[in-house]
């Protein structure tokens, strides 16, 4: 406090004086109406023992029960309530849960099934007219609130922009109109093409990709 108080007198913030001491404002403010000066006492306190904590045998009796057949597959929240259905309290879900972690049961119970680490599908192009992406943006129109929408087709190995078209609405039928012109036009009717949508959308990814095919 001597040192905050000659660090103030000195021209220095409070609150900076503090943090440079490791202790908050609100501390040297409580200290400063109560007179007394007194660490925090609140990681050695000794903290009684919760009424309702499981005990020893109920603690067991519940990880023997969350491990039985009957509800070995099923997590905590169906298995307190199918208890309940038949009577039994055993502890809370919130408690289940906090046994299943101390005790490593909360991952892959039962006949839980090990999540298959599958290669994320890519595509890559070795040359030109291999792989196309193609997306719909929005161009400004000249008066304020109005745009158009860009149809723009992109060749992904040699960046080109191999068709693209404006038009005033966002349309399925424009842009299958416009991938199969592009498709003849850059003369790969017997080559295999992957086309891909950059911007994932179901209805641009799918629909469009399917009329365009169809």
């Amino acid at each position: 406090m001597t040192l905050i108080d000659e660090a103030v007198l000195s021209g220095a913030a409070k609150y900076k004086a503090c943090t440079e001491l490791s202790i908050t404002i609100r501390t040297y403010q409580r200290w400063m109406v109560t007179g007394s000066i007194k660490s925090n006492g609140r990681p050695d306190s000794v903290r009684p023992i919760p009424q309702n904590k499981l005990s020893l045998a109920k603690r067991q009796r519940l990880i023997d029960t969350m491990n039985s057949g009957a509800y070995k597959s099923l997590p905590a929240s169906q298995m307190v309530t199918a208890l309940a259905d038949e009577g039994i309290y055993l502890a809370s879900e919130s408690t289940c849960y906090r046994v299943l972690h101390e005790e490593k049961l909360q991952h892959r119970r039962g006949r839980a099934q090990i999540n298959d680490r599958k290669v994320v599908t890519t595509h890559s192009a070795t040359g030109p007219k291999q792989l196309w992406s193609w997306d719909i943006t929005w161009l400004p129109d000249p008066a304020k609130g109005l745009h158009f929408y860009l149809y723009l087709i992109l060749d992904v190995f040699s960046r080109k922009i191999v068709g693209w078209e404006i038009h005033d609405e966002e349309s399925a039928a424009h842009a299958a109109t416009l991938i199969r012109r592009t498709h003849l036009r850059e003369d790969i009717r017997d080559k295999p093409l992957v086309l891909h949508s950059g911007n994932g959308s179901p209805m641009k990814g799918a629909s469009m990709l399917e009329t365009f095919i169809t």
